[in-house]
């Protein structure tokens, strides 16, 4: 599946782009096996999603939760906690 992943904020920093496209590998169905699978691509890659509690996800623009199932998706965005104030 192709998927275009957008990074945002300090995850985009770690990562070192704010957005590729890519082809996931078939065992990842979920937002949780993505964060594994991030986690496996390199030391920034592993230092952005070393805390998968922390990195927000959204599926097409809408929030998603870890086991949430990422079929079909077209956009999956990845970002900080956003606190107001």
């Amino acid at each position: 599946m192709r998927v275009t992943l957008r990074y945002f904020a300090w995850v985009r920093e770690k990562v070192g782009r704010a957005e590729e496209s890519v082809e996931l590998p078939a065992h990842v169905a979920t937002i949780a096996d993505l964060f594994a699978w991030q986690r496996s691509r390199g030391a920034g890659f592993a230092d952005a999603f070393e805390r998968a509690d922390v990195v927000r996800a959204a599926i097409d623009q809408a929030h998603a939760l870890a086991g949430q199932p990422i079929a079909g998706a077209r956009e999956i965005a990845f970002f900080p906690p956003v606190t107001g104030g």
